[in-house]
C-alpha cells in the first residue's frame, strides 16, 4: 500500500478509521489505530452525554470531553489523530473550535456540507480540514465556496457511498440505486476535485468510504483515483474498540436480515442492526417527553419517536434493548473480535496478495 498524504501529514497505511458516535470511536479506538500507521479518529458526537458527571451543561460537557479525549489520545499514541465533528450537531461550532485549540491533526466533517468549516481555523493553526461529500457535484460546490470565501483549499476530501454505516447523505431512494454505488461516484469525485487541485496547483487526496471491507476492496477502489480509504465497520469489532463488549458482539451475532435501512429523528437515512428498541420504535411505543439534549438542529422533538442520543448512548453502554447499534452494510461479515493491529496486518496483507495475483 502506498502511504496517505493529507498535507505535511504522512500515514504510512492509507486507512483512515471512521469517526463512530455516540462513544463507539473516542481516544482507545483512535489511539491504537494511528499507532498502527492509519489515521485515527474521535467522534464529539454525544461527549456531553458520556462527560455529563463534569457538568450537567451539555456544551459545557461536550467542549470537556473532546479536549479530555484528545489528550488521552496524545498520552497513548504519536500518530495522526483527527476529530469527527458533523455539521448537524447543534454544538458544531463548538467542538471544531475546540478541536482546533486543543491541534487536533485533522477535522473530518459531514452529515450536511461544511461550507463555514474554514472559518473557524485560527492563525497558525495547524489542523487539516477534509470535509465529507457524497457527490462529485458536492465536492465541486464545496471546494469553491471553502476559496471564494476563506482562501482555503480542502487538505483531503472523503467521499462516503451509500453502504456506510450510520447517517447516510443519499434519499432513500438512492441507498440500493448502482448510480449511486461508492464504485461510481468515487471516479467522479476524484476527476472533479483533480481539476480543482491542478488548477490551482495543489494536491487534494480522495479518500472513500462505505462498504470497504476487506484488502481487496481497498485495492480495488483505489484503481479508481482514492488514495486512502475510510473504514468504521471493521473497527467496532476491535478489542480497542470504546464501545461496551455487548456492541461489539451485536456485530459478531447479526445476520444479513439484521442489517436495516431506519429513518433517523435526525431527518436523514441511516444503516442500523435490528433490535427490539427498534421494534418498538416502529410499533409507535417510543417518545420522548422533551429534548434533554438540544444536540441535532434537525431534530424535532414534537415529531421524533425517540430521542436518538440516549438510543445511541445506551447502545454505546451495552443496553441493546434500550438503542440500536449503527453500522454498515457489511456488519454481518464479522466473524470475531480481534485486536487493531491485527486488523491492519491483515487488512495490509489481503491488499498485497490480491495485487499479486493480479501481476501474476
Amino acid at each position: 500500500m502506498k502511504s496517505l498524504k493529507i498535507g505535511n501529514l504522512l500515514a504510512r497505511i492509507p486507512i483512515v478509521q471512521g469517526g463512530m458516535g455516540v462513544g463507539i470511536s473516542l481516544s482507545g479506538l483512535a489511539s491504537a489505530v494511528a499507532n498502527e500507521g492509519g489515521v485515527g479518529v474521535i467522534s464529539s458526537a454525544g461527549l456531553g452525554v458520556i462527560y455529563r458527571d463534569y457538568s450537567s451543561d451539555y456544551n459545557e460537557a461536550s467542549i470537556w470531553g473532546l479536549k479530555e479525549e484528545l489528550r488521552k489520545a496524545r498520552e497513548l499514541s504519536r500518530g495522526i489523530i483527527g476529530v469527527n465533528v458533523m455539521v448537524a450537531m447543534s454544538n458544531f461550532a463548538d467542538m471544531v473550535r475546540t478541536a482546533v485549540a486543543e491541534k487536533a491533526d485533522i477535522i473530518f466533517s459531514g452529515a450536511g456540507l461544511p461550507l463555514n468549516l474554514p472559518s473557524f481555523l485560527t492563525e497558525g493553526a495547524k489542523t487539516k480540514l477534509a470535509p465529507i461529500v457524497s457527490s462529485a457535484r458536492a465536492a465541486k460546490l464545496l471546494c469553491q465556496k471553502w476559496l471564494s470565501e476563506y482562501n482555503y483549499i480542502p487538505d483531503a476530501v472523503v467521499v462516503e457511498g451509500p453502504k456506510a454505516g450510520g447517517h447516510l447523505g443519499y434519499k432513500p431512494e438512492q441507498i440500493a440505486d448502482e448510480h449511486f454505488s461508492l464504485e461510481r461516484i468515487v471516479p467522479e469525485v476524484t476527476r472533479e476535485v483533480g481539476r480543482f487541485a491542478e488548477e490551482h496547483r495543489c494536491h487534494i487526496p480522495v479518500i472513500a468510504g462505505g462498504g470497504i471491507y476487506t484488502g481487496e476492496d481497498i485495492y480495488k477502489i483505489m484503481e479508481l483515483g482514492a488514495e486512502g480509504v475510510q473504514m468504521g465497520t471493521r473497527f467496532v469489532a476491535t478489542e480497542e474498540c470504546d464501545a461496551a463488549p455487548a456492541f461489539k458482539q451485536s456485530y459478531v451475532d447479526a445476520s444479513p436480515s439484521d442489517i436495516e435501512i431506519i429513518q433517523s429523528p435526525v431527518g436523514m437515512p441511516g444503516r442500523a442492526i435490528r433490535s427490539s428498541f427498534l421494534e418498538k420504535v416502529r410499533e409507535g411505543l417510543k417518545r420522548p417527553k422533551a429534548c434533554p439534549f438540544n444536540c441535532i438542529r434537525t431534530c424535532d422533538v414534537t415529531r421524533s419517536p425517540y430521542c436518538i442520543m440516549l438510543a445511541l448512548y445506551n447502545a454505546f453502554r451495552g443496553k441493546l434493548d434500550a438503542g440500536y447499534a449503527f453500522c454498515g452494510a457489511n456488519a454481518w461479515r464479522t466473524e470475531r473480535i480481534l485486536s487493531v493491529r491485527e486488523l491492519m496486518t491483515s487488512l495490509v496483507d489481503e491488499f498485497d496478495r490480491f495485487r499479486d495475483r493480479l501481476k501474476g
